[in-house]
């Protein structure tokens, strides 16, 4: 009998990557995904940017970050959007 690739393990690596790209941990804790909220009530994209980021601080750890940098990245993020919109309203540069 040759070896050959796991066809279980195989199934378990692609459904671990698709709950990454689908459903990923840190926004599956809420009742409703951020995402779907921000979809559903049709917001403008810096505002969904700004729920996103909001709603993962503290628990999304980036790989080359310890969990409250990680926390503090999504919080600037967050800041960032919403000062792009400020800048829009003042008729500012936008970016």
């Amino acid at each position: 009998m040759s070896e050959g690739i796991n066809d279980e393990r195989v199934y378990t690596l692609a459904q671990k990557i698709e709950d990454h790209v689908t459903r990923p941990r840190h926004y599956t804790q809420f009742k409703i995904e951020p995402v779907t909220f921000v979809m559903k009530n049709e917001l403008p994209f810096w505002l969904g940017n700004v729920i996103k980021y909001g709603c993962r601080a503290g628990s999304k750890k980036y790989d080359d970050l310890s969990i409250e940098d990680s926390e503090v990245r999504d919080i600037e993020k967050l800041i960032r959007y919403a000062e792009m919109r400020l800048n829009q309203l003042k008729g500012k540069e936008v970016i």
